[in-house]
């Protein structure tokens, strides 16, 4: 926690302190309608991932526009949300250990929650705990359709999972997670519509071995900003999980865009300003590790093509310049971060900036939510 914020209502963007993280409401809005209008009329649901975000204020504007509910990836993760009064929240992870457990049905008496599991001891484990507490839990099974991570293989394993879940009342079997993960940043527009058509067959299969078993899969859901209009247009996915769009990162905007892809702004900046200029090639910025991620990549600079982020350490963000007069010392940049969802992680508040001037800070309230 940082012991004063970087702004408050009313400042002018000039006055915003350093390192901060700062949201484009316009931009930032923006995406949040593109995403409705996506959706709109298709038949299939939104059910944002509020991994990407972290923040309450931003599941409450995307609900009003029409999601379903959101997306947690722990369980700690989905508290803050529930005390929002969120009601909808799907738990896109394993849930494993009695601690962990109980807090799940802590959570299940004020909201509907989901949860994934790949294994016979997870269904065992959660049906005594609902049994215990008298709730009622969707368990959905989770498809390795191609991200080599977790869930089971398509095919017969999901069929004797789905059957052991319909016996254990009063778990509910609610459906399949089929997220393909890796192809979100397949950088060509084919290798993405190739990755999830295979994805699509391998849950559509699933989905008719467990029917042919007498068990009913109401859902089929998945997806990310990069893939999501294959997963919507697929005729197999009914529910998309898309996380970034409403911020977009610098490794998004490395994808090539493809026909009918949709074009999400960059809402989402650290600004920092150039605290030492040691040589005429070399710039030194206060953003570095403990300001945004670089898991990704290194950020870029925003609107500054004479500019580039070369590398960073804890404190300290190096900037390699073709220009020696440009920036000076106590310039202030923006940087588009490497990776959305880990960089908002690293702060307390969203500085949410209308036409210049901070209009709110929106708490990142899941941060650190790891447990």
């Amino acid at each position: 926690m940082t012991p004063w914020p970087a702004a408050l209502p009313g400042d002018t963007v000039d006055r915003i302190d350093t390192p901060a993280l700062v949201l484009d409401l316009e931009m930032f809005e923006r995406n949040l309608q593109r995403m409705a209008d996506a959706v709109k009329n298709t038949g299939v649901r939104l059910r944002p991932h509020a991994k990407s975000h972290k923040c309450p204020e931003i599941a409450l504007r995307q609900i009003a526009l029409g999601a379903v509910g959101i997306c947690c990836q722990k369980v700690s993760e989905a508290a803050p949300f529930v005390a929002a009064g969120i009601t909808d929240i799907l738990i896109t992870n394993q849930v494993v250990g009695a601690r962990k457990i109980d807090r799940l049905m802590d959570l299940a008496t004020d909201a509907k929650i989901g949860v994934l599991v790949d294994h016979a001891r997870q269904v065992e484990e959660l049906a005594a705990a609902a049994s215990t507490s008298g709730i009622a839990l969707d368990v959905y099974i989770e498809v390795d359709v191609g991200a080599g991570r977790s869930g089971v293989p398509p095919g017969r394993d999901a069929v004797a999972l789905a059957s052991l879940i319909a016996s254990r009342s009063p778990l509910r079997f609610a459906g399949l997670h089929c997220y393909h993960g890796s192809a979100q940043h397949m950088r060509s527009p084919q290798e993405r519509r190739q990755a999830i058509a295979s994805a699509a067959a391998m849950a559509q299969a699933t989905k008719a071995e467990i029917e042919s078993a007498g068990i009913t899969v109401e859902v089929i859901t998945g997806a990310g900003t990069g893939t999501l209009v294959h997963e919507r247009d697929s005729g197999v996915y009914n529910e998309l999980q898309p996380g970034s769009y409403i911020f977009m990162d610098r490794d998004y905007a490395d994808n090539q865009r493809g026909d009918g892809d949709i074009a999400f702004e960059h809402a989402l900046f650290v600004k920092t300003t150039v605290m030492s200029r040691p040589a005429p090639s070399r710039a030194v910025v206060d953003a570095g590790l403990k300001a945004s991620s670089v898991d990704s990549g290194m950020p870029v600079v925003w609107g500054r093509s004479d500019v580039r982020y070369l590398k960073a350490s804890d404190e300290h963000g190096v900037l390699a310049t073709d220009d020696a007069a440009s920036p000076a010392l106590g310039d202030q940049l923006m940087l588009v971060p490497g990776h959305c969802d880990p960089t908002v992680n690293l702060y307390d508040h969203l500085v949410c900036v209308r036409n210049g001037v901070v209009e709110a800070l929106w708490p990142v309230a899941a941060r650190g939510a790891v447990l």
